[in-house]
């Protein structure tokens, strides 16, 4: 079944979806299964959600991060275009006898990798973490200059 049809399009639907068709494959001993890495990443990337925005200048990944510091939060740039924003949140220290009653806060491993367009200046970005928001800016690089008609001399031979 296409999970598509559904409308339900995620990493993390995708990722179990060819998981099951694994499956089905069992007996074909050629087929290659997806990575640990792969379907740890597709998890994470599933369950990080971000709002990106575009200025005239500028386009800013906005990111909840409620509770981490800085140095829970890594934002990189791999094969000079794609930014990465990844880290780990991790369980609280609880107190001798604290048990947990109900978990719902999401902790592990968290990524997203965004694409960034031509015109994205990588020698220029910046990362601020504020009341649990992470605002990771990239600056736009300047639109090229027009081509101008470039004169030839025509010599008389």
């Amino acid at each position: 079944m296409d999970l598509r049809i559904l409308g339900i399009d995620t990493p993390f639907f995708n990722t179990l979806q060819h998981m099951m068709d694994v499956n089905d494959h069992e007996a074909d001993k050629s087929f290659n299964a997806p990575t640990r890495t792969y379907v740890r990443d597709a998890k994470a990337m599933a369950s990080t959600p971000a709002d990106v925005k575009e200025y005239p200048s500028s386009y800013a990944f906005i990111i909840d991060m409620p509770g981490l510091k800085s140095g829970d939060i890594k934002v990189q740039v791999e094969d000079d275009n794609v930014l990465v924003i990844s880290g780990e949140r991790k369980r609280g220290e609880d107190k001798e006898g604290a048990k947990y009653v109900r978990m719902e806060r999401r902790v592990g491993k968290f990524m997203r990798k965004f694409v960034l367009p031509e015109n994205a200046n990588t020698d220029a970005i910046s990362a601020v973490c504020q009341d649990g928001v992470l605002t990771v800016t990239v600056e736009k690089l300047p639109p090229p200059e027009p081509k101008k008609p470039k004169t030839i001399e025509v010599k008389i031979a």
